[in-house]
């Protein structure tokens, strides 16, 4: 494997598949559909194709083409990452324009779209339209964790080619740490470890001292739960810091973009910019609705993060109380003593139940639920027996 392939990481299959529609065209198609849990590499996959596509020799890695599209600054290849809630109808319609045009520099147009499951059911319509009637040399590729048809209507999927990634193993996961980003190789096997084959989570707790003590304070949360007072203040602590991982991610940014806007539609003008600043108010208006998605998008990221981490020590917990003896794989090795002392003080009905309350509260985080309210009820939920 080599050039742009070097990118997806422990997708031996998934490589060999894009690579044959790459050489023949034959077996190219129109629209392709990423599957894979969080951390596989859906997007990674993607955005190696489409260099690939792009390249006169397939994906080499080192000629304009891939560089481009690799960097996201080639002309004929659009990228949609939501950062808000959903996308919407808008950001939809202005797809379909784009994938109207003719290629202008490329052998494709292309639009790869993260997260397509925040689709609106208004922009999942736009988009199955440009699909049943695709433009020529048109190619959409769309990313979502599953088939499930909360996550892609199936009207969708049955009209694109479905590509499966599945979570890379830990040995692959370090050794990429090591070789790409030079990250020593005891630290390396412990991140991919501690990430469940999360790449991107991998390499952030491989860097981040404060992303390696994020994820300590949630994992040291269920022993602590032994009164209401301690249940109270672990759910302050954990929404607190997911206010803070907020603030950090959108304060300067939400200042920046302001001020550009302001500055285009010339507030604090004179004479003949005063009518044209007036008339502005409504697309103010619109940044501040767009950025305050934003902004609860990655909170309800960071908790999500944290429920997750919660959830796998209690099947941590679960398989021990199961097969103490065995060395089965777990979600945070490095914390097997923990899941030791909850599977023997709440055993595993006590562990089934509890992931189910995390479970409950990821629906309720979705569902609109204040964050404050849905997690203290979880940390009541989780509280240890006495």
């Amino acid at each position: 494997m080599s050039g742009v392939w070097d990118q997806v990481v422990g997708q031996p299959a998934v490589v060999a598949e894009l690579r044959a529609a790459v050489a023949d065209p034959a077996a190219m198609t129109h629209a392709w559909l990423f599957t894979g849990p969080p951390g596989s590499g859906r997007s990674v996959a993607a955005r190696a194709f489409a260099a690939a596509l792009q390249c006169p020799d397939g994906g080499d890695g080192t000629c304009h083409a891939c560089r481009t599209v690799l960097s996201g600054t080639h002309a004929d290849v659009t990228v949609i990452v939501p950062d808000g809630l959903s996308i919407g109808v808008v950001e939809a319609r202005e797809l379909v324009r784009v994938a109207g045009r003719a290629p202008t520099q490329g052998r494709w147009q292309m639009i790869i779209v993260e997260d397509a499951d925040r689709m609106s059911e208004s922009a999942a319509n736009a988009v199955l339209k440009m699909i049943e009637e695709p433009p020529p040399r048109t190619v959409v590729m769309l990313c979502a964790p599953s088939l499930h048809p909360d996550d892609v209507p199936v009207t969708i999927r049955s009209r694109c080619r479905v590509v499966g990634l599945r979570t890379p193993a830990a040995d692959a996961v370090a050794d990429v740490l090591v070789r790409r980003d030079g990250v020593d190789p005891a630290l390396a096997a412990w991140s991919a470890g501690a990430s469940g084959g999360h790449v991107g989570r991998a390499r952030r707790l491989a860097r981040d001292e404060d992303a390696r003590m994020a994820r300590k304070a949630v994992l040291d949360v269920p022993l602590s739960l032994v009164s209401l007072a301690a249940c109270l203040s672990a759910a302050d602590d954990l929404v607190g810091t997911a206010q803070e991982e907020t603030d950090a991610a959108t304060g300067a940014l939400n200042g920046a973009e302001t001020e550009a806007l302001k500055a285009s539609l010339g507030v604090g003008a004179r004479g003949p910019g005063v009518a044209a600043a007036s008339r502005g108010a409504g697309q103010l208006k619109e940044l501040e609705k767009r950025q305050k998605s934003r902004a609860t998008r990655i909170g309800r990221d960071s908790l999500d993060r944290a429920l997750v981490d919660l959830a796998g020590l209690y099947r941590d917990a679960l398989v021990l109380h199961a097969a103490p003896s065995e060395r089965l794989p777990l979600n945070h090795p490095d914390r097997r003593s923990d899941a030791e002392e909850l599977a023997r003080r709440i055993g595993p009905e006590g562990a089934l139940r509890r992931i189910d309350a995390v479970l409950a509260c990821r629906r309720a985080l979705e569902q609109n639920v204040k964050p404050q309210v849905a997690v203290e009820a979880l940390t009541v939920a989780l509280r240890l027996p006495s």
